[in-house]
């Protein structure tokens, strides 16, 4: 009956979007097929039809994938420094405020993983392409952050040691259990929060002076 209309298929264009939100569509898409097809493997082609466009309407958003991944580990960053200049501001002793961003550090990359995995578990190619010049910009001013509170804490006598060291430590132990957790998901992992506050205890039991 010529009142039916046949399904659509999966490579139908869709409307276009407007600006930001077609563009955070996209980078959603490129998020998924870098981690699923790894950097190298993923094509602009692949990201198009993810999300119903032409390669020369991609264009329009984005130049190249390494534009993408360079976005992508940006929004990462900017995401985390937003959630600890909250916590920066808190009325709180230093040492509660630097478990609060740890913590949040954490918490990001478990609702995060692509992100993530983009961000911090580059391999040469990724880093190149975008990944490493964000960590050394943003990522800087983030880590700077995490260091001034800890200077706080250790100027108030409340934690022992060379600060950035002490920042270096907490930061690989909150890596390490993210990556830990998002690479291999097929161990028999404790639930993550109880995971997450046992090694913190350990952790600032150990640099906190009693």
């Amino acid at each position: 009956m010529h009142g039916d209309s046949p399904p659509t298929p999966r490579s139908a264009r869709k409307p276009k979007g407007e600006g930001h939100a077609r563009r955070a569509e996209i980078l959603a898409a490129a998020e998924r097929i870098f981690v699923e097809h790894g950097y190298e493997g993923a094509t602009i082609r692949k990201i198009a039809d993810e999300v119903g466009l032409s390669s020369t309407a991609l264009y329009m958003h984005f130049a190249d994938k390494s534009e993408m991944l360079h976005e992508i580990c940006r929004g990462a960053f900017e995401a985390l420094i937003a959630s600890h200049q909250e916590i920066l501001v808190a009325d709180e002793a230093p040492e509660a405020r630097l478990r609060r961003m740890i913590e949040a550090y954490i918490k990001f990359g478990f609702d995060n993983p692509n992100a993530y995995r983009l961000t911090y578990l580059t391999r040469p190619v990724e880093a190149r392409e975008g990944a490493q010049s964000v960590a050394q910009e943003t990522g800087a001013e983030l880590f700077r952050a995490f260091v001034a509170v800890v200077e706080e804490a250790v100027a108030a006598g409340r934690m022992r040691g060379d600060p950035a060291t002490i920042a270096q430590t907490i930061w690989a132990s909150g890596h390490g259990l993210v990556s830990l957790r998002i690479t291999k998901p097929y161990f028999d992992w404790t639930p993550q929060d109880e995971l997450t506050r046992i090694m913190l205890d350990a952790l600032f039991a150990g640099l906190l002076r009693p």
